[in-house]
């Protein structure tokens, strides 16, 4: 895990777990002390949304249990690794630019690919100057490797 991503991730994990979750079950246990809680919707909603973060919190405390973090100075320039910064020029001479980053942080860092897509898995290795044919489920996508950056 890269980390910038792992420091996104462990503030998520804290406010969630210090911060969210304390409120959410405070609100839970004044609107079960309001009585029917069949029709309470204060209560139901809380009770979704206790779930919701639970779920949320189990999932990055398992990402995180045993995690290595790459710093920035570990990633070279030479080829497209993990942690990398790429950008890349389509067949439609468009610019996109993106950094490969551990599972669970493509969708907190912005830009970021996880090196398991198939995408991320078709940079890997690969060099300023290369082209590669990826190919996805709207067809197939040319690109050419313009920069690598930390």
């Amino acid at each position: 895990m890269t980390a910038a991503g792992h420091a996104l991730l462990t503030e998520e994990y804290e406010t969630l777990f210090k911060k969210e979750r304390p409120i959410v079950v405070a609100r839970i246990a004044a609107a079960a002390a309001e009585g029917d809680r069949s029709e309470n919707a204060e209560y139901i909603y809380g009770k979704k949304r206790l779930r919701e973060v639970d779920k949320r919190l189990k999932y990055l405390g398992a990402l995180m249990k045993n995690v290595q973090v790459v710093h920035q100075q570990d990633v070279g320039t030479a080829r497209v690794s993990f942690g990398a910064r790429v950008t890349l020029i389509d067949e439609e001479g468009c610019e996109r630019i993106y950094r490969i980053v551990g599972q669970g942080e493509s969708d907190v860092i912005k830009e970021g690919i996880s090196v398991d897509a198939p995408f991320a898995k078709a940079l890997l290795g690969k060099s300023i100057g290369d082209v590669i044919t990826i190919h996805r489920p709207a067809g197939e996508l040319e690109v050419e490797i313009q920069r690598i950056e930390r």
